[in-house]
């Protein structure tokens, strides 16, 4: 790809990224991304990237490729039978590591808006590199083993959107300066816990 096209989607992408932040993926307008990238040919985006989703779609995956391999990383260490607190952490980890650059946490904001997708989290594109997700997803779909296979599910969804839904507000909080009230560490443990409390609290399903 000739250098220039090559910079032209670099810039594309960067402030799809950016507005899709800002504004909403499915409310910025493609008008405003291809003038912020300072291209003149209102077809700018669909030409390099197909469409918004498509464009969605290279964000997700710019993003993902180093988020899930330092999910791997931390998952490897954990031996064939982690429990449930471990693996939430190798999901919270890489996760709050986005938060400290400016990209990290437009990443953070756009995937908090895409709860939709979550109850459907098995029919991933499998062209993004997040097979340690699947891989930490499936292990706490089955916990806790006692309760019903449908309540367990349910829980992993409301999991994954606590999750997402925090993360993008510390992301919000950054960014606007607003007051942290934990430092990243400390945040990342009590995040883990409150998941941990998500998946694991008593059921009081009639029998």
């Amino acid at each position: 790809m000739p250098r220039d096209s090559t910079e032209t989607r670099a810039r594309l992408l960067e402030e799809s990224e950016r507005l899709f932040a800002e504004q909403g993926v499915w409310q910025a307008g493609i008008g405003e991304i291809v003038a912020a990238a300072g291209q003149r040919n209102a077809s700018a985006l669909t030409y390099h990237f197909g469409s918004r989703e498509g464009v969605l779609d290279r964000i997700l995956a710019h993003h993902e490729g180093p988020v899930d391999a330092h999910r791997g990383e931390l998952l490897a260490a954990l031996g064939d039978d982690p429990d449930t607190h471990a693996v939430l952490d190798a999901l919270v980890r890489p996760m709050v590591a986005r938060l400290a650059d400016e990209r990290g946490r437009h990443y953070l904001l756009i995937v908090a808006q895409l709860a939709a997708r979550f109850p459907t989290w098995r029919d991933a594109r499998r062209d993004i590199d997040h097979g340690h997700l699947l891989q930490a997803l499936d292990l706490l779909e089955r916990r806790p083993a006692d309760l019903p296979e449908p309540v367990r599910r349910e829980r992993l969804v409301a999991m994954m959107q606590l999750m997402t839904a925090s993360l993008a507000e510390r992301a919000r909080l950054l960014d606007s300066g607003g007051e942290v009230l934990l430092d990243d560490a400390d945040y990342a443990a009590n995040l883990t816990d409150m998941l941990a409390g998500v998946l694991g609290a008593p059921a009081t399903l009639p029998a």
